[in-house]
């Protein structure tokens, strides 16, 4: 990511920019990565929340796409992509209405569940309309939000099997870089972990007559890894596109390789030691914070070009940066900051700009952001 800025549109900081080429090249090397092991790549589209991505990915031969919310599904639809899971239970009558409506209109969607209750919702609602959704049942693998237990879930599975107007077709989980319970730095034991667990799970499934079709796992950071378990049919990683700081401190990729970065403004060097940035707490995520296992990060992003800089703190508007005595920085230079965390970065942004090889920014609106029914 370079800090030389060259545009052909008025901008103002702090923005989101990111490289359109090194966009494509994440995508193909997911795409290739995936094809050679042989199973389905549906990546996850909170990273980019932007339909010409996923069609992008699609290009490069993803299968489908993921999203967590209704609403993102109707945007991705409404943007041309036509398979599209919903990895979240939904349960409100409401928001099974509107997937109702989806799948009448020709997508195949298909959606979370994680409990008899909400299957039971998911049937009314369906068979009310005369039609029938598509849905996976989640695996609670180790992070302990939601999902059914794995010693829980072939009893569940039989329970909504029967239901009408729901068809089970597959099981799904999201765990992330886990293992044995704790974080880790180990990305290939975790994947294994992840796959070993899910590919159990079907398989006590379909010893009790079930048929499942589907085993879905995947972060950006064990996607690989889980793949190479026997059994997996799909993995759902979605940094991959742009990638960020985590991902880089994973290995996973360089920082170079990191398409996406918030250019700021320095507004006030108060001391030698000090600048600060336009951009605080409502522009970059603090999701993903400093010094915590297994990452460890110093400070909330990489400042591109200098990695003695760290971004030790944040208000609602002011980045506090300390940089070294003999840095250059003065007031009105506009940086690039690699966040820690891109995908719920870009959620705080309306729009996102892309940039040609020329160094060119186009204007895009972020189609998906702030969905959060």
């Amino acid at each position: 990511m370079s800090q030389n800025i060259s545009t052909n549109v008025l901008f103002e900081t702090p923005c989101v920019v990111i490289n359109s080429d090194m966009v494509d090249r994440n995508i193909k090397g997911m795409a290739e990565t995936i094809s050679r092991i042989g199973i389905e790549l549906r990546p996850h589209a909170k990273t980019h929340k932007l339909p010409e991505m996923a069609l992008r990915q699609l290009k490069a031969g993803a299968t489908g796409i993921t999203v967590a919310k209704i609403a993102e599904a109707e945007v991705m639809a409404a943007g041309g992509v036509k398979d599209i899971f919903v990895a979240y239970p939904i349960v409100a009558a409401s928001k099974l209405e509107r997937a109702v409506k989806l799948t009448a209109s020709g997508i195949r969607l298909i959606i979370g569940v994680d409990s008899l209750d909400g299957a039971k919702r998911i049937s009314e609602v369906a068979t009310q309309h005369g039609v029938t959704l598509e849905a996976r049942l989640e695996i609670e693998s180790g992070l302990n939000r939601t999902g059914v237990a794995a010693s829980s879930a072939a009893l569940l599975a039989k329970e909504i099997a029967v239901l009408e107007g729901v068809n089970l077709t597959g099981i799904f989980t999201y765990r992330g870089a886990m293992l044995g319970g704790a974080p880790t730095m180990d990305l290939r034991a975790a994947g294994h972990e992840e796959g070993q667990i899910m590919v159990a799970v079907a398989e006590a499934l379909r010893a009790e007559g079930l048929d499942i079709k589907d085993i879905s796992v995947g972060s950006s950071p064990t996607a690989l890894y889980a793949a190479e378990i026997e059994g997996i049919t799909e993995v759902r990683p979605g940094t991959y596109i742009y990638q960020d700081r985590m991902q880089a401190a994973f290995n996973i990729c360089s920082l170079e390789e990191c398409a996406g970065a918030v250019w700021a403004t320095v507004v006030s060097r108060p001391t030698p030691e000090r600048i600060v940035i336009d951009g605080g707490s409502k522009t970059f995520a603090t999701d993903v914070q400093p010094d915590k296992a297994p990452l460890n990060l110093a400070g909330f992003g990489h400042i591109v070009g200098d990695d003695e800089a760290i971004f030790e703190r944040m208000n609602e508007e002011h980045g506090v940066i300390r940089v070294s005595p003999s840095s250059e920085y003065k007031v009105g230079d506009v940086i690039a900051i690699i966040p820690n965390h891109i995908c719920s970065t870009v959620n705080l942004h309306n729009f996102v700009y892309l940039q040609n090889s020329d160094g060119e920014l186009s204007k895009v609106a972020v189609a998906a952001r702030g969905l959060l029914e």
